[in-house]
């Protein structure tokens, strides 16, 4: 039974099928829990877009093998979609292993919401464990590297590269995700006493320190770079503008970034989350609690923050292979 506030959301959102254009049982089922997720939980909307992606292929793969009920869903036929996300099919490419257990996030968290809700007896879903995905390290430039792209970032000295030069200092600086730098307005950065005010994932803020370097590239824009994309637009309080003197995009923010690292002679495999990782690497390299670090870059566990002390460890015997006498057949 929905809600008035979910009906509202399925009003809004409308009510034709995830797969084609009847409605099912299943595409009702798919957007009660989207309704849940948005009106009771508060999800972002990035994160609804993907699991409406998600479980429009899972209700389609359904679909085919003859299952348009809930309720008739066995774990089974759960393993056999993940396993065919794997494989790939004629319309879908194979996915990686990492994007086939966002894919089952999506598909279990409909099949708790259901049982939970008593519309099915049983979660099929429950014991499908995600394909175990390849444990990579997270990409880190060096800190050189770091000023180097930086530098890249201000030449010329003209209001866009101001304004770049205060983009990326804030994205290092703070280990901001792309998407919260050019969510930023003007009063949710404090210069004077180097505080910034950030809105993660799931609208969840925080408030994490600014160095001074980013404090004064940030001023500097703000005096010499921003009045003049400000007079074009229509008086918006975002921190960082376009030549319009609307919000700069994440796809502006990511050309910026490129265009730098090109001219830094880092090539274009940096990007924004390149700068946060080398933010949470260099602070567990300089010493720093990886509990702290934890809630500086917004993790809801501290689980996620720990790979990053792989990369540090992976530093160490580099360094160890190096240095030490002893160490070629250690």
């Amino acid at each position: 039974m929905l809600s008035p506030a979910q009906g509202a959301f399925l009003t809004t959102v409308g009510s034709t099928s995830v797969v084609s254009g009847s409605s099912t049982a299943f595409d009702r089922a798919v957007l009660g829990w989207l309704a849940h997720l948005d009106v009771e939980r508060g999800a972002a909307q990035n994160t609804l877009t993907s699991y409406r992606r998600d479980l429009r292929r899972y209700v389609g793969y359904l679909a085919g093998v003859g299952v348009v009920d809930p309720g008739e869903v066995t774990e089974g036929h759960v393993t056999s979609f993940v396993a065919a996300l794997r494989q790939g099919t004629v319309d879908h490419p194979p996915l990686t292993a990492t994007s086939a257990a966002r894919c089952l996030v999506a598909v279990r968290g409909l099949h708790r919401f259901l049982l939970l809700e008593g519309v099915t007896g049983q979660d099929p879903a429950a014991d499908v464990r995600p394909p175990a995905a390849p444990k990579r390290l997270p990409k880190a430039i060096s800190t050189s590297q770091v000023e180097r792209l930086l530098e890249a970032a201000s030449v010329g000295g003209t209001p866009s590269s101001l304004r770049d030069r205060a983009l990326l200092e804030v994205l290092y600086g703070c280990g901001a995700r792309i998407s919260e730098a050019v969510g930023l307005d003007v009063d949710d950065i404090d210069t004077e006493h180097g505080a910034v005010r950030l809105l993660g994932k799931g609208g969840k803020e925080r408030v994490v320190p600014v160095g001074s370097f980013a404090r004064a590239a940030v001023e500097e824009y703000l005096v010499r770079a921003r009045p003049g994309f400000a007079v074009r637009g229509a008086g918006t309080p975002a921190l960082f503008l376009n030549s319009r003197g609307g919000r700069l995009s994440r796809q502006s923010a990511w050309a910026a970034l490129r265009a730098s690292a090109e001219r830094a002679g880092l090539g274009t495999d940096v990007s924004p989350h390149t700068l946060r990782h080398s933010f949470a690497t260099h602070l567990l390299d300089g010493g720093a609690d990886v509990r702290v670090v934890q809630e500086l870059l917004g993790h809801a566990s501290v689980t996620t923050t720990q790979i990053y002390t792989l990369v540090t460890a992976e530093r160490l015997r580099e360094v160890y292979a190096a240095a030490h006498p002893r160490a070629l057949h250690a």
